[in-house]
């Protein structure tokens, strides 16, 4: 993301599922919050790129969420068309809840091909979706993405300690967001990720505040909620995560 200095970072938000693209658009530009705007599908990405191009803090990822593979994979060759428009790549990735199981080996075939696709284009930064499936996730990015072509941040991650661990050390970021704080297994987890690594995130608007989607760019709760569960100054917090985001895109 090379922008003007942000406030705040929202590194996973779909910001065309809100009701009002342009207004979700114009509330991050007014908050100063860096935001990644991920897509699902392939063909959502246009009209995101288009309605997105004088935003000085919104920018777009080329996505094909994997729980919806079983009915888009025949837009993977519009993927590769695309992906030399962006440097962004979200939201992508595995899913292997009871739901989606029945379709985790197409799903792997589609993150395989886009992770290939990304390795040959180099310099690429992926917002990566791994529910239940962590390890499977980090075995295909260490195999199919050096470093030096890609970077991986791991949305909403739950995996274990040592799945994180792992991760870090194939140099991956974590987006933290405001639900992963519900649970005590989650906020243990928070606990052990790098702090270096950390980045904020809304995933509005399915994340929900007192039964209301929050609003696009919205960390400020998150911010707090980390500087807590480390130890940390709220302003402090930010102007981490603000220097981890220019870290990752300034990255070779």
């Amino acid at each position: 993301m090379t922008i003007p200095t942000p406030r705040m970072v929202d590194f996973h938000c779909h910001l065309d599922l809100y009701p009002d693209l342009p207004e979700a658009i114009r509330r991050c530009d007014a908050t100063r919050t860096a935001t990644l705007a991920v897509t699902t599908t392939p063909k959502a990405f246009r009209r995101n790129i288009q309605l997105a191009s004088k935003s000085e803090f919104v920018r777009v990822g080329l996505g094909l969420h994997p729980q919806l593979v079983h009915e888009r994979e025949s837009e993977l060759p519009l993927f590769e068309a695309l992906l030399p428009e962006t440097r962004y790549v979200g939201e992508i990735g595995l899913d292997a809840g009871p739901q989606f199981y029945r379709s985790f080996e197409r799903q792997t075939e589609a993150f395989r091909r886009i992770l290939i696709a990304c390795a040959n284009r180099g310099n690429k930064i992926l917002s990566v979706h791994s529910v239940r499936s962590a390890s499977k996730v980090l075995d295909h990015v260490e195999e199919l993405l050096p470093r030096d072509s890609g970077k991986v941040v791991l949305h909403w991650f739950s995996g274990t300690a040592a799945e994180a661990s792992r991760a870090a050390s194939l140099g991956c970021y974590f987006s933290v967001n405001q639900a992963m704080f519900k649970s005590d297994r989650g906020v243990s987890l928070i606990k052990k990720l790098p702090l270096d690594r950390i980045l904020t995130e809304t995933d509005g608007p399915f994340v929900e505040i007192d039964g209301k989607p929050i609003a696009a760019g919205d960390v400020s709760e998150v911010v707090r909620l980390i500087a807590s569960a480390v130890g940390g100054g709220i302003h402090d917090m930010r102007r981490t995560i603000v220097k981890n985001l220019a870290n990752l895109v300034s990255s070779p």
